[in-house]
């Protein structure tokens, strides 16, 4: 596997660390998906799961853009996969779903993460709020839980990519 993967400096301020870290996760999936085919990448976990690499990688574009564009900047740009009728559309693949136009789709998300992200300071609060409490987020919060929103997923990744050549590593 040739994706890189950089720990933040031990001695990191508090953003670069954040941002560093999520990075971390972010090259730590890209890791896990490479070197596979479509159909592997497609290729569902254990039944009845049907949780695969492309799918997951599909949920983490969805969630950049509703945690950075949708909440942070209050853009609300929709969904990309899922919808009220597929709320888990992200994990609905087909022959036609592509690494290609996935991780595509799921670096532009990234891009745009990192360009909202850059407006804000760590203590400045979203323009979004909570559905649950209509409280806003601070960004430093929605950084911290995009690491662990990856961070939980990566194991999963991890276990998947096990399972469909016996690759493992951190």
């Amino acid at each position: 596997m040739t994706t890189e993967r950089r720990e933040p400096a031990g001695n990191a301020a508090e953003r670069p660390l954040l941002e560093g870290w999520l990075d971390y996760h972010r090259q730590t999936l890209a890791w896990k998906c490479e070197d596979l085919t479509d159909d592997q990448l497609r290729t569902a976990s254990v039944a009845p799961s049907e949780l695969s690499l492309m799918g997951l990688v599909r949920h983490m574009a969805e969630v950049e853009r509703a945690w950075f564009r949708g909440v942070l900047v209050g853009d609300d740009p929709g969904p990309v996969y899922y919808s009220d009728d597929d709320p888990d559309g992200e994990f609905h693949l087909t022959e036609a779903d592509t690494w290609e136009d996935a991780r595509a789709t799921w670096q532009a998300e990234v891009d745009a993460a990192r360009r909202a992200a850059s407006g804000f300071g760590l203590d400045d609060l979203s323009r979004g709020r909570s559905r649950s409490t209509g409280e806003p987020f601070s960004l430093r919060w929605i950084y911290t839980h995009m690491i662990e929103e990856y961070a939980r997923h990566n194991g999963h990744a991890d276990l998947i990519r096990e399972r469909l050549d016996g690759v493992t590593g951190d």
